[in-house]
């Protein structure tokens, strides 16, 4: 009997210190296109589930059902708090699945739905966490070329609706402390990823601490996609974009 009891206890404390270890996870962190919901797109089965767009609803593919989910618009900070209506599979390329009611709310451009998608977690301040996570997940892992990407603003120019329709995109593939790594890395894709364009692979210098190795520049989001899914299939996970304005 003793015995039994002694299992249960271990059980119960493994099941409790997962359980900690779930809750203190970071906080869901990313920033890409959103995806604009329609019918016909479901239709045709390239969106694997059904939103009504005439009601604010999100779908994320990666958090689960009813959690809340802050989206906001990176030009304008316009944001809305949401909470996840289901998951649905969609183009991988895209952060999130919204409805048009959610991109008319959030004043998005519908052809450069660019948008900014923080899990809302509870008892847990996300904003005093943001800068530190950022930081984080630029750290390119010893197993993988990369494992996740940000949009952010290279540019301090701050007349963004006169150069709206002249910016350009760049997919920010990773991040380093020094050239060489950033060679490299570049180096192994021209050689494994053969029908990969390499003059479109660029280092450039951010500080001192920091060199950057990006694909582009891309003019719209169609030829992006090209290559977004020839490095996502080259190994990796979530492939971040920089825009130039």
């Amino acid at each position: 009997m003793k015995y039994k009891i002694l299992i249960l206890i271990i059980l119960l404390t493994s099941c409790s210190a997962h359980t900690t270890k779930l809750e203190n996870r970071s906080p869901f962190i990313s920033k890409g296109f959103a995806y604009i919901y329609n019918d016909y797109d479901y239709e045709n089965k390239t969106i694997k589930g059904r939103l009504d767009n005439s009601k604010l609803q999100v779908s994320h593919n990666k958090l689960r059902s009813n959690t809340l989910i802050k989206i906001i618009n990176p030009r304008t900070n316009d944001s809305i708090t949401i909470k996840n209506h289901k998951k649905i599979n969609y183009p991988d390329f895209y952060k999130i699945l919204i409805t048009e009611q959610v991109a008319n709310k959030l004043n998005i451009e519908k052809e450069l739905p660019l948008v900014e998608i923080l899990e809302i977690k509870k008892n847990k301040s996300f904003i005093a966490q943001k800068a530190k996570i950022y930081k984080e997940e630029k750290k390119i892992s010893s197993n993988a070329p990369v494992t996740s990407v940000q949009i952010s603003n290279i540019s301090k120019n701050k007349n963004k609706k006169k150069k709206l329709k002249q910016e350009d995109f760049y997919i920010l593939i990773g991040s380093f402390y020094s050239r060489e790594t950033a060679d490299f890395l570049k180096q192994r894709i021209n050689k494994e990823i053969p029908n990969y364009d390499n003059n479109k692979l660029i280092i450039r210098k951010k500080s001192n601490k920091e060199i950057n190795l990006i694909s582009g520049p891309y003019k719209t989001i169609n030829f992006m996609k090209n290559d977004y899914i020839l490095l996502k299939n080259f190994g990796f996970e979530d492939l971040d974009i920089i825009t130039n304005e």
